[in-house]
């Protein structure tokens, strides 16, 4: 069969390129054509845009590149029309994808298939309107999304599992823990460590690593702190943001750095789940200028009682959120003391982190994706 794949960013690069495997497992006739990044060309297929050309984010760097982006989507179009796939498959991305999935919708008879949910429970609710009306089937990856899509909107869903079990088993199945190499490695001094996850934007990164550093300053005496740094952000980037301040680098060994790691601060995303699925206890933090504004506009327009995913799976607050103006540097101070070696509330974070990962399911998500997939494709035809 003919797949055509849409992934909008690196996360959606990864997550695709594991399903193309598991299809490709599946199904030995499956030819690939796709808008994605390396690990989906490396998947084996036919790349025709890198998302690089079209990934940008906030109002003001999409109006700037309106012009582009809006080029790449017509061509997209044209593409997908061109070239007549069995199905086409969006993964995440939903500003740019839902307008391809109506697109097709309207001019084709070609069955859309969504894989990783967008994150309506958070913020655009109204989006459900065009999912129910151009998507066929959609394939979730976080459990409590299931309840929202088929218990609040009666929209019937598919949870396959989260990738993120399948990488970080993965990982650690490859990597045994071997702490002296890792130090050697890295020319790191052999006391414990406090890893720094600052993000991968530099404005995430400038509003929120020093005051991570700051925070934690007071236990360089007993613990090594070590930032994890992003793709793409170079050495003298994270040298003005840390001015005068003592913090070891590794680059590309984000999961090696978890596995060694004691505690962690971390800003939210699927980081979160990954440093819970590593076994390392964590504060979430994510400074935001004009925070007061923020946390207001959370409150009136944000319709989820947490923001990290490991909360947001466990349905109960399991590491501590410290957002906006909530954000500051005594606060991650005494969070992070909480969580040490020897705390009641390391301890509960780990129970926390079980419940979680009971939740997650097992390892599986892409094959579990695949097989389903590949089920309706044989034997229903689109809503």
């Amino acid at each position: 069969m003919k797949y055509y794949l849409i992934a909008g960013e690196a996360s959606g690069d990864l997550h695709a390129s594991r399903l193309m495997q598991a299809l490709r497992e599946r199904d030995g006739d499956a030819e690939f054509r796709f808008y994605g990044g390396d690990l989906m060309q490396q998947a084996g297929g036919t790349l025709v845009c890198h998302y690089r050309h079209l990934a940008y984010m906030g109002f003001i760097p999409v109006l700037l590149h309106a012009r582009t982006i809006l080029r790449g989507m017509a061509d997209c179009k044209r593409d997908i029309l061109s070239w007549q796939p069995d199905v086409l498959i969006l993964v995440d991305y939903p500003g740019f994808n839902l307008k391809i999935a109506r697109f097709v919708k309207e001019h084709s008879s070609i069955p859309v298939f969504y894989y990783i949910a967008p994150k309506i429970w958070a913020w655009k609710e109204y989006r459900i309107r065009h999912i129910r009306r151009y998507v066929d089937h959609l394939f979730s990856i976080l459990p409590f999304e299931v309840d929202f899509f088929e218990g609040k909107h009666h929209y019937p869903i598919d949870y396959v599992g989260n990738p993120t079990v399948d990488e970080v088993s993965e990982y650690l199945r490859l990597h045994p823990a071997d702490r002296e190499a890792f130090v050697r490695d890295n020319g790191l001094s052999g006391k414990p460590v406090v890893a720094l996850l600052a993000g991968s934007r530099r404005q995430e990164i400038t509003d929120n690593l020093r005051r991570m550093v700051e925070a934690a300053r007071p236990f360089a005496d007993r613990y090594e702190l070590v930032l994890a740094a992003a793709p793409g952000i170079d050495d003298v980037f994270y040298r003005s943001c840390m001015e005068g301040l003592r913090v070891a680098v590794v680059r590309n060994q984000t999961y090696r750095l978890l596995q060694h790691s004691t505690a962690a601060l971390v800003t939210s995303g699927t980081a979160t789940l990954e440093t819970a699925l590593l076994g390392v206890p964590q504060v979430v933090c994510y400074y935001m200028k004009a925070g007061w504004l923020a946390s207001l506009g959370r409150r009136l327009l944000m319709k989820i009682p947490f923001i990290s995913l490991v909360n947001l799976v466990a349905g109960k607050q399991v590491v501590p959120e410290l957002v906006a103006d909530g954000m500051t540097v005594a606060r991650v101070r005494r969070c992070l003391a909480d969580i040490l070696p020897g705390t009641p509330g390391r301890e509960r974070q780990l129970e926390g982190y079980r419940l979680m990962a009971c939740r997650l399911g097992k390892p599986g998500a892409p094959q579990q994706a695949a097989c389903r997939m590949l089920d309706y494709l044989k034997t229903q035809k689109p809503k």
